[in-house]
C-alpha cells in the first residue's frame, strides 16, 4: 500500500512538472492533475490538500537536485572563475530540463507565503555556492556581489525563456562575460 502511494505521489508530481512547463501555473489545476494520471478528481486530494501543497512538493524535491547539478559543475571547477562560469553556465544549461522550467514557472505565480519561502531558502542556498569563489577572488562583499551575479543569470533564464532572437549559447556566452568581467575587476 505505502509503494503504491508513493507512485501515485510520484506520478502526481510528474504530471504537475509537465502541466507547468508546458502551460505555466494555469494549467497546473486538480481536474488536469487528474486527467493526466488517470485518478479521480477526489483522489488528487487525498496526496495533496491544495495547489500550493503540490508547488511545495516540487520545490522540496526538484531544487535540492538542479542545485546539486551546479554544485557538481563548479566542484570541477580549479580557480574561483572557473567555478564562477560553471556556476553560471550549468543554470544557464538546465534551463530545458523539465524540473527547472517547473520551479521557474512556479516561482513567477502567486504563491501561499510557506511556499514562497521555501523557494526563497533553495534560493539562498544556491547563492551561498558562489559565495567563497567570490571571496577566494577577492570581494569585500561576497554575499551581495553573489546575488547581483545570480541576478544576471536570472535575466539569462528569462531571455532563453522567452525564445529570444538570440541562441541560448550567446545568451550563455553574455552573460559569463558579463559576470566574470564584473566579478573580475573586485577592489578591497
Amino acid at each position: 500500500m505505502a509503494e503504491h502511494r508513493t507512485m501515485q505521489r510520484g506520478a502526481l508530481l510528474e504530471a504537475a512538472r509537465t502541466l507547468l512547463s508546458e502551460g505555466g501555473t494555469d494549467a497546473l489545476t486538480f481536474p488536469a492533475l487528474a486527467e493526466r494520471t488517470g485518478l479521480a478528481r477526489s483522489s488528487v486530494y487525498e496526496y495533496f490538500r491544495s495547489r500550493a501543497a503540490v508547488v511545495e512538493e516540487l520545490c522540496a524535491v526538484d531544487f535540492p537536485v538542479w542545485a546539486t547539478e551546479v554544485e557538481a559543475a563548479m566542484e570541477r571547477a580549479t580557480t574561483p572563475q572557473a567555478k564562477v562560469e560553471a556556476y553560471v553556465r550549468r543554470q544557464l544549461a538546465l534551463v530545458e530540463d523539465r524540473r527547472h522550467r517547473a520551479v521557474v514557472a512556479i516561482s513567477a505565480s502567486e504563491l501561499e507565503a510557506g511556499a514562497r519561502e521555501k523557494i526563497r531558502a533553495a534560493h539562498g542556498g544556491l547563492i551561498a555556492m558562489i559565495v567563497k569563489a567570490l571571496e577566494d577572488m577577492g570581494h569585500a562583499e561576497p554575499r551581495l556581489t553573489a546575488m547581483l551575479l545570480q541576478g544576471v543569470v536570472d535575466a539569462a533564464v528569462r531571455r532563453i525563456e522567452l525564445g529570444a532572437a538570440e541562441s541560448p549559447e550567446v545568451v550563455a556566452e553574455a552573460a559569463v562575460s558579463m559576470v566574470l568581467s564584473g566579478v573580475g575587476g573586485a577592489r578591497s
